[in-house]
């Protein structure tokens, strides 16, 4: 439950919906309830005196005979009617005998609630509690005011069982005391049957429509979330649909404004980058024809080998921006199968590339570029490490792929600086030993594109360099194949599918 609360906005919506639901009926009832109460206990009260009023007319009327029929017929669920030769003098005995009378049937009863099954009279044939009896017991007999009480005849009142019951003992005229005793059960919750059904299906509804409401919220988010990933990873996307509420189509065009500005940035400094590496080329070239007229054959010698050094990364740099330049398209591949066939081919130029089998994965990516950073890893680590072993593993938010070597390994203050463009450990300035210093970078810039980077941490001996591709780009995983042979070919035909 605590999961789909943080993780779910439907679920957030729907829990404050029905929260301030409840909230609002509570106060509701709070501010309500004592106004009902106190207008039914003064409805009720007035109905006791006005038929405590008619019985008295009624017993000052009738013949002494007919008096307890005509108190039979007077009686209903909630009163009970006697008579008595001496004045009820003690009020708890009188409570007493009340809750006795109460518990006595109706004659002629017809309960059609309880014949029908419906819900019965909660008053009719019941058991009244002791409390009904001692509820007010410190409480005396008192003379009823003169609005509830008009007739000639005196009269004592007296509650019990809390307010819901009352007592009216009347001298008639004859000396005889009519004694009324009323009580009704304060059974009409607010949390009835009726009022929880009814909060039942006021939350159902609201519950259906926070889903539609939160639905219809999180379906442009949970695509902004998801174009937003593939576009870190380098993805070329289609614009989003600008459609909806004006938030969420003015959000839709923010983002396919930054995608586009981005596309266009990296663009331009791409096509800046190979415009730069391609006129240095005519004064290099000029610098080369004027190199040949000096007659020193040492100093020649020095600045053709810098002529040409410069000619190297020039050349680098061309030939990096092309490969920017050039839109590769985002495609599922078999990245065991990719990585496998790299190191087959390493291994068969003769270079010292071990690759360990491990799970099959399918990844969304682009397999040139990515081909070119784990190459470059894989032919550092067997040229300066002696020998290369390469393998893919899984964590619960990356995919990574390890090369680990047992060379010399790089000094932890020059990890980050290798990145570099240009940057070389190898001193000798070597093009056959150093390179020109462009491998790593364009390895991390790769990564980079893909969503993910690169580590270099130690591997005691040796170095570790981790390609980290984010989890998202996880498609599936096919069916196991270990031989060697069908490494290239599964890739191609993975790639061919995609």
């Amino acid at each position: 439950m605590i999961y789909w609360w943080r993780r779910s906005l439907a679920a957030q919506f729907i829990g404050f919906t029905l929260l301030a639901l409840v909230v609002s009926q509570v106060l509701t009832f709070s501010i309500s309830w004592d106004e009902r109460t106190k207008a039914l206990h003064t409805a009720m009260k007035s109905e006791f005196f006005s038929r405590c009023a008619s019985v008295t007319r009624l017993m000052e009327s009738v013949p002494e005979p007919l008096r307890e029929q005509a108190l039979l017929a007077s009686e209903t669920s909630y009163s009970r009617f006697w008579l008595s030769t001496e004045e009820p003098a003690d009020a708890n005995a009188w409570r007493a005998r009340a809750a006795t009378e109460l518990t006595r049937p109706i004659e002629n009863f017809i309960d059609l609630a309880g014949k029908y099954g419906l819900r019965p009279n909660p008053n009719a044939g019941r058991q009244l509690s002791k409390d009904v009896a001692t509820a007010n017991a410190t409480e005396t007999w008192a003379t009823p005011p003169a609005v509830l009480w008009s007739q000639p005849q005196p009269a004592k009142f007296v509650y019990f069982g809390g307010h819901n019951g009352y007592g009216l003992t009347v001298k008639l005229d004859d000396g005889v005391w009519l004694n009324t005793a009323f009580y009704k059960a304060d059974s009409d919750q607010w949390w009835g049957l009726k009022s929880i059904t009814s909060l039942g299906m006021t939350a159902l509804i609201l519950s259906l429509i926070g889903v539609f409401i939160a639905s219809r919220i999180a379906r442009p988010l949970r695509r902004l979330a998801v174009s937003a990933e593939a576009l870190g990873r380098g993805e070329n996307l289609p614009p989003l649909p600008e459609e909806g509420p004006d938030d969420i189509r003015r959000t839709a065009e923010a983002f396919n404004r930054m995608q586009e500005r981005l596309h266009r940035f990296v663009d331009d400094r791409t096509r800046m980058l190979a415009a730069i590496g391609h006129d240095l080329r005519t004064p290099l070239t000029s610098l080369r024809l004027r190199a040949e007229f000096v007659k020193d054959a040492d100093i020649q010698q020095k600045m053709l080998s810098t002529i040409d050094e410069l000619q190297s990364m020039t050349e680098a740099a061309i030939s990096f921006a092309r490969g920017e330049s050039t839109a590769e398209e985002t495609r599922a591949i078999e990245l065991e199968a990719l990585v496998g066939s790299i190191c087959d081919d390493l291994a068969d130029l003769g270079l010292p590339v071990e690759y360990i089998e491990g799970p099959k994965t399918t990844y969304r990516c682009r397999p040139d570029g990515l081909r070119r950073a784990v190459r470059n890893l894989a032919e550092n680590a067997a040229r300066y490490g002696g020998h290369a072993k390469v393998y893919i593993r899984h964590s619960a938010t990356t995919i990574d792929i390890v090369v680990e070597d047992n060379g010399p390994g790089i000094p932890e203050g020059m990890r980050e600086k290798v990145f570099a463009p240009f940057f070389r450990l190898e001193a000798s300035r070597s093009r056959d030993t150093g390179g020109v210093g462009l491998g790593l970078s364009i390895a991390r810039a790769i990564a980079r594109q893909h969503g993910g980077d690169i580590q270099l941490t130690p591997n005691d001996p040796g170095l570790k360099a981790i390609i980290s591709l984010p989890q998202e780009g996880h498609v599936q995983a096919p069916a196991k194949e270990s031989r060697r042979k069908k490494r290239a070919r599964s890739f191609k035909l993975a790639g061919q599918e995609g």
